[in-house]
């Protein structure tokens, strides 16, 4: 899973893509820059506790999206904030809808359409359900990731489609 990591301290530098793979042991790495480091993480209470390469981080946060975290190692506190790529696609796409842009939800996995739940000029809410997509013989349901109109529904039920494929326009 891909994380976009930025730190308080220098929020022009822009935040560090960080790649964490779960390897087939069940440890884990990250990848940051050209450097692969070992990683392991367990909750301590309300705290994450991060072992990179034997130095150990304590992260505070507040459960919410694109909120500020707090991390501390070394003895230092640091504010920063942590997004996954998803939550990162999701949060991209409440702005576009916000600013009056069109927004293009795209098939997340290759599948065929089951159902198509709404219609052009439709009013859908944030989460409400756009398409049903079959994939490996579940149902999966893609859903808004903001409140807008359809302006434009690009598939039909039954069509297969590939991963990243057009479905709904919503403005």
């Amino acid at each position: 899973m891909r994380y976009y990591v930025s730190l308080g301290e220098r929020p022009d530098l822009g935040p560090v893509v960080v790649d964490v793979v779960e390897l087939p042991n069940g440890s884990l790495t990250a990848a940051v820059a050209d450097r692969t480091l070992s990683v392991d993480a367990s909750f301590a209470g309300s705290c994450l506790s991060v072992r990179v390469n034997g130095a150990m981080i304590d992260v505070a946060f507040d459960g919410s999206d694109r909120r500020p975290i707090a991390a501390g190692f070394t003895g230092r506190r640091v504010a920063g904030k942590v997004e996954s790529e998803r939550t990162r696609g999701a949060f991209a796409a409440r702005e576009r809808v916000a600013s009056g842009e069109p927004t293009l939800v795209r098939s997340p996995m290759p599948g065929r359409v089951v159902r198509v739940l709404v219609a052009p000029g439709s009013q859908v809410h944030e989460r409400q359900g756009l398409v049903v997509l079959e994939a490996m013989k579940m149902e999966n349901e893609v859903r808004a990731p903001s409140t807008g109109t359809v302006t434009h529904v690009h598939v039909l039920p039954g069509e297969a489609v590939e991963a990243n494929a057009k479905l709904v326009t919503l403005a």
